[in-house]
């Protein structure tokens, strides 16, 4: 962007502050500006018009700059594009398309407007592809569909950031280009994240958009906007886009003190009454298209468990679902702490093979009743065989959900491994020893291409999930010859 002699000169319109309040200053002159237009300031710093009266401009500050009264403002008859590109992969980005880490200064080869008109429904297709997140219990109990909008909520600390971080790590090794919004959090968290696709090396398929807690309102507000706009160029090369906004709760209260501080008037909880407005706008520019995907994985902050908070109402019924990461569970020590009984995918289901589905309803159905014996035992009940037949096979299911932050599984390997725990294969492993044995069949698998290929084949025949346990009772040596080399 050029300087602000150059704009005086060229638009030959000028300005003066009147007043300022933190982030929202007030200006006279500039007859001709329009809403969403970038101003320059003679100090250098950038604003953008967010509101226009018959006596003054009001712009929202992006940097942190005090500006005194009388400071000449020019308008630069653009409104705000950022740069987008493959020059950005393995870059932690500012929201004004500043490189924000040590790298070098990053020169635009081509821009996008950061706000854009949702794409209109002609443009867009059903979600029928299945997207592999590598974590277990999501792909089978909640799976997602590419170009799902799917928003994942808990409280602080619950593993949420840990689960998106796992699907980009599958997402990404199957060519998925991936962004990562990172809205007004820690320094040290945005060099945490680069440092995590750097280590993984999967940078060269990633993006960060970044703003710090220290970073101006005007910057942590536009970073959702700059990183969907990213997302929206590859998606018009016709390529699939995973998109994480970290946090959207975040952002609301960042909205709502630029709305507050520009003396809106308050809705709920304080919030301005366009909030719902402006989070809708901005997921409806995601989804499945007959040119490409933008998957979008908002994050969503709730505290105590509780889902009834008006924002975090609000994003859930925006979505096309939600993974819920229970405290309490996070608590008893299970990983991921995903509550399946109240999370959601309204679409996820439809990406689906018939076996995949069936497997999904099969262990959905097998919960429900697991839970329910859980519950009869609070109350001291005795149970008879088939009950302890039910609760011996959750325990195992418990271990085998049990997933740490940074590994991944393949959904036929997590397949293979439940049609064994339904066969029977491990009734007489002790617990302890089970986790270990899992994990040598999906060490198996990924590394033993004809071990791999031979599941592979095995999954892909198969058209109901007790067929499958069937053969594998039968011919349990598919599993147990893989552990005896592995031991």
């Amino acid at each position: 962007m050029n300087d602000f002699n150059h704009y005086l000169e060229t638009m030959e319109e000028i300005g003066f502050v009147d007043s300022s309040f933190y982030s929202i200053v007030y200006v006279t002159g500039l007859p001709q500006v329009h809403p969403s237009e970038i101003v320059v300031f003679e100090t250098g710093d950038l604003g953008q018009v967010i509101t226009l009266t018959s006596g003054f401009v009001e712009i929202l500050l992006l940097t942190n700059a005090e500006l005194r009264v009388g400071t000449k403002v020019v308008r630069t008859g653009k409104n705000f594009e950022v740069p987008v590109g493959e020059e950005l992969f393995g870059r932690v980005i500012s929201p004004l398309g500043a490189a924000y880490d040590r790298g070098k200064a990053i020169t635009p080869l081509r821009t996008r407007p950061v706000d854009t008109e949702p794409p209109r429904i002609l443009v867009r297709a059903q979600v029928e592809k299945f997207l592999e997140t590598g974590v277990t219990l999501v792909d089978l109990v909640v799976p997602l569909g590419r170009g799902q909008r799917e928003l994942v909520i808990g409280d602080r600390k619950t593993g949420k950031t840990e689960f998106v971080l796992q699907t980009i790590l599958t997402q990404a090794s199957y060519g998925t280009i991936c962004i990562y919004a990172v809205i007004g959090q820690k320094q040290i968290d945005i060099q945490k994240l680069s440092e995590f696709f750097q280590n993984n090396k999967i940078a060269k398929s990633t993006i960060i958009v970044a703003s710090s807690s220290s970073d101006p309102s005007g910057l942590i507000y536009l970073t959702p906007y700059t990183a969907m706009a990213i997302a929206e160029h590859f998606k018009d090369q016709g390529k699939d886009v995973l998109l994480i906004l970290d946090d959207l709760t975040s952002h609301a209260r960042c909205y709502r003190e630029i709305s507050l501080l520009a003396k809106r008037f308050p809705g709920r909880s304080s919030y301005p009454g366009d909030i719902f407005y402006l989070h809708a706008r901005l997921l409806e520019r995601a989804g499945n298209f007959k040119n490409g995907s933008i998957t979008a994985l908002p994050l969503a902050e709730s505290i105590l468990g509780d889902l009834s908070g008006y924002i975090q109402t609000n994003l859930m019924a925006m979505t096309d679902g939600h993974i819920f990461f229970d405290i309490e569970l996070y608590n008893q020590g299970k990983r991921p702490a995903v509550n399946p009984f109240l999370s959601v995918s309204r679409v996820g289901r439809q990406t689906q093979t018939p076996f995949l589905k069936d497997v999904g309803q099969e262990v959905s159905i097998f919960l429900v009743n697991y839970e329910r014996m859980k519950q009869f035992l609070h109350f001291g009940a005795e149970v008879g065989e088939n009950a302890r037949k039910i609760l011996a096979l959750g325990e195992r299911l418990d271990i085998f959900f049990n997933q740490g932050a940074g590994k991944t599984i393949p959904i036929t390997a997590n397949v293979i491994l439940l049609t064994a725990l339904w066969a029977g294969i491990w009734n007489d492993t002790r617990k302890e020893d089970l986790k270990r044995e899992m994990e040598s069949i999906v060490l198996g698998y990924q590394t033993d291409s004809n071990y791999k290929k031979q599941i592979d084949d095995l999954v892909a025949s198969s058209k109901i999930f007790p067929d499958l346990v069937n053969y594998i009772r039968r011919s349990p040596e598919i599993i147990m010859d893989k552990l005896r080399r592995a031991r």
